[in-house]
């Protein structure tokens, strides 16, 4: 499992960071696990949102679930726009509901 925690906005530089990481764990262990924390989320700069677009595009399949956590803002609309691009199952929980997300993630 890997887990993704973000603060403020989702930049270019983040994604810098992200995607070698993940093609990493991929190559060593196959489908991932992502567990996607939001604390204080202001979404993305427009460089962020073509990398994200980009890299889910690029890993439409390698990745088994996701789970989204945060303020219910940002969950059902995060769920709506990573579903054509991925095959994961995707499930939202609130920021209140971080051991269940993880316990999700881990599950069959």
């Amino acid at each position: 499992m890997l887990s993704v925690r973000v603060e403020g906005k989702l930049t270019t530089e983040a994604y810098d960071e992200l995607v070698p990481a993940v093609d990493k764990l991929i190559e060593e262990h196959g489908i991932l696990r992502i567990l996607f924390a939001m604390h204080d989320f202001h979404g993305w700069t427009c460089g962020a949102m073509w990398e994200d677009l980009k890299f889910d595009l690029a890993h439409w399949k390698d990745i088994g679930r996701l789970a989204i956590v945060g303020e219910s803002k940002w969950e059902s609309g995060m769920a709506v726009f990573c579903k054509p691009f991925t095959k994961a199952k995707i499930q939202c929980f609130d920021i209140a509901n971080l051991e269940e997300a993880r316990a999700w993630i881990g599950s069959e």
